[in-house]
């Protein structure tokens, strides 16, 4: 049975899982490299659960008692108890294994270890492991107090049993499970992430503006956002780095990162988290990046 959840990585997406597990009722631990990074990771737990009070979602008890059920450290060795360790780090599959390793080591047999990578396979994390049958992938999505969501990837060598425990992991915190196949993308990003490419190829071909594109998917399609602004959510770093291991995987050009998403890495246009990209968010309203044209 889980009980204790331990998250590794405290920056947006790891303090949203955090969130999720105090607020089901978990004891967490957060883990990251320096103070200041964990300090950052608590204040914005803190502002997600003050937004939930304010608009009656949460009660102060129960923020209180979520906020009581997390702990944060530096060490490694604090998140060796845990049932489930989830790790929230960089998407880079060196660093990911170097870190399995270690979780590896210090956890005992039990310990169910669990990537939220968006788009790197689960085989290649396992296989770092002297326990692939306790590896399993959890790919939450952003922001994860307010999505839904969670993809749930079974390697090959991943055990039913594991996958069950981490199922009911995912109905505690509110969200709904749908299972997907360990290949790069798994089922949303194998979709989406051309959709965002196919978006910046047209802007680029001038068959329309930022905000028309955006306009035209919203109000013609239904989609709460345009591509546009999905992707400065997302961040346009992370979009190219999705994009470059989705092509390495299956080299079909749909997966190809086009030249403007490039030259905006190159430059540090992020999209909302460096305050520029498809939009300059530094007003109170974002408005198109003049610079795009």
């Amino acid at each position: 049975m889980i009980d204790h959840i331990a998250v590794i990585g405290a920056g947006q997406m790891g303090a949203g899982i955090a969130q999720a597990a105090a607020q089901a009722g978990y004891r967490v631990t957060v883990r990251d490299v320096t103070d200041e990074a964990l300090a950052r990771g608590r204040r914005t737990i803190e502002g997600s659960l003050a937004k939930f009070v304010e608009k009656g979602v949460v009660s102060a008890d129960d923020r209180d008692a979520a906020l009581a059920r997390l702990a944060f450290t530096t060490r490694l060795e604090d998140c060796a108890p845990a049932d489930l360790a989830i790790e929230a780090v960089v998407e880079d599959l060196a660093v990911k294994n170097e870190l399995f390793r270690a979780l590896d080591a210090a956890c005992p047999p039990h310990t169910v270890l669990a990537s939220n990578t968006s788009s790197l396979t689960i085989a290649a994390m396992a296989v770092a492991t002297g326990r692939p049958d306790r590896v399993v992938g959890m790919h939450f999505f952003n922001p994860v107090p307010l999505m839904g969501l969670v993809e749930l990837v079974k390697a090959v060598t991943t055990s039913d049993a594991t996958v069950a425990a981490v199922t009911e992991v995912a109905r505690r915190m509110g969200k709904t499970p749908i299972v997907a196949p360990d290949r790069g993308g798994f089922l949303v990003n194998y979709l989406l992430v051309p959709y965002m490419i196919d978006a910046i190829n047209a802007l680029e071909a001038k068959v329309g503006t930022i905000a028309d594109i955006d306009a035209g998917m919203k109000l013609g399609c239904g989609h709460p956002m345009g591509p546009f602004t999905l992707l400065d959510f997302v961040g346009l770093d992370t979009v190219a780095k999705i994009a470059d291991i989705l092509y390495d995987e299956y080299r079909e050009k749909r997966y190809a990162a086009p030249p403007l998403l490039r030259r905006m890495v190159l430059a540090g246009w992020y999209g909302r988290k460096s305050g520029l990209g498809f939009y300059d968010w530094s007003g109170k309203v974002p408005v198109p990046n003049p610079a795009l044209g």
